[in-house]
């Protein structure tokens, strides 16, 4: 049941996902605003599109038994053909030094160092033939990673089948990591990269201004698809709106489910003072330009003042190595260069 739930609540990563495939993978960066708004983008405030291994490449430790999400236990016994399922256990992967040892990715692993390894899933679901083709050594899930059949299969075949809780928030970066790197054997350099990545993502927010906190609404958008929707709560976002300095302004509305259909209703009663979205959903609807034509959004403090943040499709939720760099581009984008709100 546990997995069933989450992935009815992966159901927004599926449509991430295909939308990705169909649009490319290549994410667009900087604010967008109107022309000299001063909110723009400064130079810097985007995410790299590569991932920072940690110095030195450590030695897996192996055969190691480890807990999994999903209440089993698995005993990994060797890791020279890893297939991550979600760019942001790629990430992972990579920033530990193991990047040479992964076979595959997920069609969400955009960084540079994995975009030429074969996508192994089709949308978000898992293609187990092609999985099993590359006769992998070890399998790394979201608990939000299916069809359950897909996996199972896998599994059925004597590949070992790690799930790792599916992040919700900055409080989740230094967990995940620290399963990544016990399933493969190298619990230390997993340390390091959970205190290097806690204490970057501090130093932003020591960096965040002070004074009165404008509310942020996040916006899931896919124009193909007719899909328009407002983060609630559990959307994932509310975190690092929080650590930005902001309030999350659909939860603060009273949005308690993870994402409500966008009305006019709904966007005045959260009066957002910016908007934050993904790169390739501002641009499914048009840009600035698109979005603000969508019932409610033009009555909004955002979208009278056109202030819109936007952050890459594959980086901006995955809550990995390099969410301090998403939360330095959310904080440059909805502050400015000086600071000024």
């Amino acid at each position: 049941m546990r997995r069933l739930r989450n992935r009815l609540a992966g159901a927004l990563l599926s449509v991430l996902a295909l939308s990705l495939t169909a649009t490319g993978c290549a994410g667009s960066s900087g604010a967008a605003s109107g022309a000299g708004d001063p909110t723009s983008s400064p130079a810097g405030a985007s995410v790299a599109n590569r991932v920072e291994p940690l110095a030195g490449r450590p030695e897996p430790r192996l055969p190691v038994t480890v807990p999994s999400a999903d209440g089993e236990r698995v005993t990994v016994r060797a890791a020279e053909r890893i297939v991550p399922l979600s760019g942001s256990l790629s990430e992972i992967v990579f920033t530990l030094g193991l990047g040479d040892r992964v076979v595959a990715r997920d069609v969400t692993a955009t960084f540079e160092q994995a975009a030429k390894l074969p996508v192994v899933t089709r949308g978000h679901d898992v293609s187990a033939e092609s999985v099993l083709s590359l006769k992998p050594d070890l399998v790394l899930a979201e608990t939000t990673s299916g069809p359950e059949e897909a996996v199972d299969q896998i599994r059925a075949a004597g590949v070992p089948v790690l799930f790792v809780e599916a992040a919700k928030g900055l409080d989740d970066v230094g967990p995940r990591i620290g399963a990544v790197a016990d399933a493969l054997g190298v619990p230390a350099a997993g340390k390091e990269l959970t205190r290097r990545s806690e204490r970057r993502i501090e130093a932003v927010r020591q960096d965040v201004p002070h004074g009165e906190k404008p509310r942020v609404a996040f916006l899931y958008l896919r124009g193909s698809a007719s899909v328009y929707l407002i983060g609630g709560k559990d959307s994932g976002a509310g975190s690092l709106i929080e650590a930005a300095g902001a309030v999350d302004a659909g939860a603060a509305s009273g949005l308690d489910k993870d994402f409500t259909a966008i009305t006019s209703e709904a966007l005045v009663k959260a009066a957002p003072d910016a908007i934050l979205v993904m790169s390739k959903g501002l641009e499914s609807v048009g840009g600035v330009d698109g979005l603000v034509k969508i019932p409610g959004v033009a009555q909004t403090p955002a979208g009278m003042d056109r202030r819109i943040v936007s952050v890459e499709d594959g980086v901006l939720l995955n809550y990995g190595p390099r969410t301090d760099q998403v939360l330095e581009s959310v904080v440059a984008q909805l502050y400015g260069e000086d600071g000024a709100k």
